[in-house]
């Protein structure tokens, strides 16, 4: 197990350097900026594989492709098999590159926060979501959407990719909705808990089928953070972790710093080592600190060093 960095989508020199001295050796880029406007091309992703291989660092997964690439799979749009056609282009090029895992999620609407507010330790810039500050009336995609629906439309997409990233050595890592409340502008947030996780995993026992768990918002969900995590883990089903946490649970919450969250990183750190983990952990979002920019490089620089320390510990006291 080790603890990577990354979590931008443009792999400068400066932000490749950076994560190399704070001892990173496995990056993770979000939403990369390639130039392929409906599917990633193999040279494309051949290069960007190299280019953080000048800077030793391995490129170890792909956290989401644009959402224009999938959208209408997930809502039953009109391109939707226009888009799963591309989808597939896409996995059968990352696997081609030799990139390990392709994280997705399943958020018609994307990630939601109501508000940035100064309310961390001294004041340090953290996301909030309020229930009430959202409007249920406004639908994002033109009317309310069923439950029912979306899992079809998810196993539908499912039974088209997951043949072919079996074919090409591509694991797709689920991330849960972010925010996992019931629904967001009229379309339900289905992998909210771990009912629907479960589900999805029984569904499709491929080891091609995994998560990117996302401490974060299983935090978000309500106790019993460990038990789940467990039971994924034992099962083989886990890719990668996001280390972060909040305090409070959905609806309503705010980000913070690793340690002053709902649930302890040290358990959650000795659960992995003890099931001999084998993928990484990384930082996801962080605090702002003062002369941060939207990356958080000085969060993600104490996120890092948290992590690298407390692993260094767990792994010294379970010998």
């Amino acid at each position: 197990m080790e603890i990577a960095l990354g979590q931008f989508s443009e792999p400068t020199a400066e932000r490749l350097r950076y994560c190399r001295q704070l001892g990173a050796t496995r990056i993770v880029l979000n939403t990369v900026n390639l130039p392929g406007k409906h599917a990633w091309e193999y040279e494309d992703l051949a290069a960007l594989k190299a280019r953080c291989a000048e800077y030793g660092l391995m490129l170890a997964s792909l956290e989401n492709t644009p959402l224009s690439f999938y959208e209408h799979a997930i809502w039953g749009g009109p391109e939707r098999d226009a888009q799963i056609e591309n989808y597939q282009k896409t996995i059968r090029n990352v696997g081609r590159a030799g990139i390990e895992i392709l994280g997705y999620h399943w958020m018609a609407n994307g990630v939601w926060r109501t508000s940035w507010e100064p309310v961390g330790r001294g004041g340090a810039v953290v996301s909030v979501f309020r229930k009430d500050a959202v409007q249920d009336s406004a639908w994002t995609h033109g009317r309310i959407f069923s439950e029912e629906e979306i899992w079809a439309n998810y196993r539908y997409f499912m039974d088209a990719v997951l043949p072919v990233a079996e074919a090409s050595g591509v694991s797709l890592a689920l991330h849960p909705d972010d925010p996992p409340v019931p629904v967001l502008g009229g379309v339900p947030r289905i992998f909210r808990n771990f009912e629907a996780f479960k589900r999805a995993s029984e569904l499709y026992p491929s080891s091609t089928w995994g998560m990117d768990f996302c401490l974060g918002t299983w935090s978000e969900m309500g106790p019993g953070l460990k038990d789940k995590l467990r039971y994924f883990v034992e099962r083989g089903r886990v890719c990668y972790v996001h280390f972060r946490d909040v305090r409070g649970y959905a609806p309503d919450f705010e980000e913070c710093f690793l340690g002053e969250g709902n649930y302890d990183p040290v358990e959650i750190m000795r659960l992995l080592v003890e099931e001999q983990f084998d993928g990484f952990a990384i930082d996801d979002h962080v605090p702002l600190l003062v002369g941060d920019d939207g990356w958080g490089e000085r969060g993600r620089a104490f996120a890092t060093g948290y992590l690298q320390g407390l692993l260094r510990a767990v792994q010294t006291l379970t010998r």
